[in-house]
């Protein structure tokens, strides 16, 4: 609703301003009245004749131009025309302009678009609240100064922009896979929607690596979840999932995307194939144990060399763990900075440490993670893993 609406008025608050109202009507109508037949829209019905309130409202247009935005808004049916026709990837790239830094470009698409809240954005980032809100509040101004146009690039411009837009899909995705709050760990809806936007951009850019990489990755990724929760809907850590259970039409489409993306990228590496190749390689081991942990930690040794990040370095550091024991881990986590308030740096620094036989700092450990944000499902298990360490 809110990238429609965004593309037919040409004002972001504009439409923001509908969605919400439309939202507040339903939480307050359907408790009452009961949910309507369809949803969906009776939402955005609500919406487009709020958003026709407000922009009679404004007494700065003529009639001519209310007209015609009026009728715009009450059609509101995809353009037919352009080379993004799908209205929230048009948006994504709207919000990716190059006018914007790549850290706002994220952070607008993530909460505006992704449906994130402030706090969970932040999370993603790995900033704390308060300055994502600046940082939110920062990109819109400068949308409105710069007066960047709601529309989608043309095909000669959508390169410089493509980054910015997997990084935002990438993200919905992680967050929906490893919820930051709520009571489950899963978010379907956001790798769902994540999944469907990487298929839209391999027809629009076909053969692109980066695109082939993306897809190959959340293919992979997404193939485990069946075996993600047991039976009452509690977190399966990957080393104990029932791996039958594996969506193995995933994986083939996965490592069929994958083989694409590595014939394209033999003279550089990009990072979402190799992100790729290190989730194939734990999908075809057959179990945990026989995972090929030398193949890992080489493709992390990759990853580093086209984006040495701290991320990259705990993923790392947690394969050197498992490929020369613990102390090996911990030693590499020596070089991870900037992560102590990050939850699965905190957590592998807790394991490692109980594998390592260090029970009272592993305590410690599982007790800080606790106090940082995670979903109730995930603060069950570190509390269970917890209590097993007395």
């Amino acid at each position: 609703m809110l990238a429609t609406l965004v593309r037919t008025t040409g004002s972001w608050q504009l439409a923001e301003d509908a969605v919400q109202d439309a939202v507040m009507r339903a939480l307050d109508r359907w408790p009452r009245d009961g949910i309507p037949p369809e949803p969906r829209a009776w939402l955005t019905v609500t919406a487009r004749r709020r958003a026709i309130d407000l922009i009679r409202r404004e007494a700065m247009r003529d009639s001519k131009e209310l007209a015609a935005l009026e009728l715009r808004v009450a059609d509101a049916e995809p353009p037919d025309h352009g080379v993004v026709r799908d209205d929230l990837l048009r948006l994504l790239f709207v919000c990716c302009h190059p006018a914007l830094s790549v850290e706002a470009q994220t952070a607008l698409a993530l909460r505006t678009l992704g449906g994130l809240s402030t706090e969970e954005v932040a999370s993603s980032l790995l900033v704390s609240p308060a300055t994502m809100a600046k940082r939110l509040t920062r990109a819109k101004r400068k949308i409105q100064v710069a007066r960047i146009p709601y529309e989608a690039p043309s095909p000669e411009d959508l390169p410089e922009r493509l980054q910015g837009v997997l990084t935002v899909i990438y993200l919905m995705f992680t967050e929906g896979y490893h919820a930051s709050g709520g009571d489950g760990p899963l978010r379907r809806g956001l790798t769902s929607e994540a999944i469907r936007l990487a298929t839209l951009l391999r027809e629009l850019l076909p053969g692109q690596v980066s695109v082939l990489g993306l897809a190959a990755l959340l293919a992979l990724h997404d193939a485990r979840t069946p075996a993600r929760l047991d039976h009452d809907g509690e977190p399966v850590r990957l080393a104990e999932q029932d791996r039958s259970r594996w969506d193995r039409d995933a994986i083939e489409r996965g490592l069929a995307l994958l083989g694409l993306a590595l014939r394209g990228s033999v003279a550089r590496p990009d990072p979402f194939v190799v992100q790729a190749a290190i989730a194939a390689c734990h999908d075809l081991a057959p179990t945990w144990e026989a995972t090929n942990w030398p193949a890992i930690v080489s493709w992390y040794d990759v990853l580093l060399t086209v984006g040495d990040t701290p991320v990259v370095r705990l993923g790392r550091a947690v394969a050197i763990g498992e490929l020369h024991g613990p102390d090996a881990g911990l030693t590499a986590l020596e070089t991870v900075e900037g992560l102590e308030g990050h939850l699965p740096f905190v957590a592998g620094r807790a394991e490692l440490l109980a594998r390592s036989g260090r029970v009272a700092e592993a305590r410690d450990a599982y007790r800080a993670a606790l106090e940082l944000p995670t979903n109730a499902a995930t603060r069950r298990t570190l509390a269970a893993r917890l209590d097993e360490l007395g």
